[in-house]
């Protein structure tokens, strides 16, 4: 009995630190408040920041929906599917090598609900006009949303083997 309860323990400690592990290869830029709550903290509007690992030169500002009150506060609430992008050259020159990059591939996901949801990026590549472009939207296990924002940007074509 000793030994399963030892495990409960273990396991839901696992899962309490990797839920409340800050956003991998994020940084965030700042929140707003988008709805006050007077006796627990407040829904808000996150904004994160965060590089394309084999895209250089760029980065995207994601801004989503934050629910607060007492269960957002400890993390059990189930944030909203809004969301949008925004990418752009922080250097001179934007460089990606377009033919190894994958087709569609996730670049950045963050939780929004205890178990089932988050929001995602997916990068998609338009080969034909050297173009990446960054997809957000909530995913969920079985029903997903069909609200979505997109940004395009053009980059320089590397065609060096070192990526």
């Amino acid at each position: 009995m000793r030994r399963i309860l030892l495990i409960i323990s273990a396991v839901l400690l696992a899962f309490l630190a990797w839920w409340f592990l800050p956003e991998a290869d994020s940084e965030r830029i700042g929140k707003v408040t988008s709805k006050v709550r007077f006796f627990s903290p407040n829904d808000s509007i996150v904004l994160n920041a965060f590089n394309d690992p084999k895209v250089s030169g760029v980065t995207c500002y994601l801004s989503r929906a934050k629910t607060g009150g007492y269960r957002g506060a400890v993390g059990l609430s189930e944030d909203s599917s809004d969301a949008s992008i925004s990418c752009t050259k922080i250097t001179e020159k934007t460089s990606a090598n377009l033919e190894k990059l994958a087709d569609s591939e996730e670049v950045f996901s963050v939780k929004t609900s205890p178990i089932f949801k988050s929001m995602r990026v997916e990068r998609l590549v338009d080969r034909k006009r050297n173009v990446v472009i960054y997809l957000v939207y909530a995913g969920k296990w079985i029903d997903g949303s069909p609200k979505n924002s997109n940004f395009a940007i053009k980059v320089d074509v590397d065609t060096s083997t070192a990526r």
